[in-house]
């Protein structure tokens, strides 16, 4: 069999399983082991962040065509805008971590509201080019608008363990050769949030 999945009980292991992921900068995330997936006679773990990730999106200009928010990638753009994003979530008692891969807020999220959501993706019909997406927040800074959004289904990081036990990022070409099982994963994730 090329896939198959079991949570951390069923292979003797606690769900509060803990572990923490190292990126390439040395900033660490803290993940709970959710699941354990045999792809091609590979375990792989899948981790889903003890923290909310969340995403900092830009909004076009007036000068602007496109109206598609942009996610913030650049690390010179996060430094600029960090410290504001910071201070209008811990007024709703968040707090943001610059975290591996991804950003995180600590603390209680708000309830999901279906009216409030944003669907962010590529302009397709295919609703699975599309994520659903809740707003936390908005702010400005230098005129620019942006707004603070985590997603609404489950995030989940795959990893593997090394020869010392310890979970590591897959490289590119380990995430290429695995992207047709993703959506088995997703699936199976789902169905264990339920």
């Amino acid at each position: 069999m090329m896939f198959s999945s079991q949570s951390p009980q069923e292979n003797g292991r606690s769900q509060e399983d803990l572990v923490t992921i190292t990126d390439e900068q040395g900033r660490s995330l803290d993940c709970l082991i959710q699941s354990i997936v045999n792809i091609e006679d590979q375990d792989y773990l899948v981790l889903v962040p003890v923290d909310a990730p969340v995403e900092i999106l830009r909004w076009p200009g007036e000068d602007e065509d496109d109206e598609t928010p942009i996610p913030v990638e650049s690390e010179a753009e996060l430094d600029e805008i960090f410290s504001i994003a910071k201070a209008v979530l811990e007024e709703q008692n968040l707090t943001l971590k610059r975290t591996a891969l991804t950003l995180t807020v600590a603390g209680e999220l708000p309830e999901v509201d279906e009216d409030e959501l944003e669907d962010r993706g590529e302009d397709s019909e295919d609703e699975e080019d599309y994520e659903e997406m809740m707003e936390l927040t908005s702010f400005y800074s230098q005129e620019q608008e942006y707004g603070i959004y985590t997603p609404v289904e489950p995030f989940f990081l795959l990893a593997r363990q090394n020869d010392r036990g310890e979970p590591e990022l897959l490289s590119n070409d380990e995430l290429e050769r695995i992207e047709p099982f993703i959506p088995q994963i997703e699936e199976q994730l789902f169905d264990d949030f339920d």
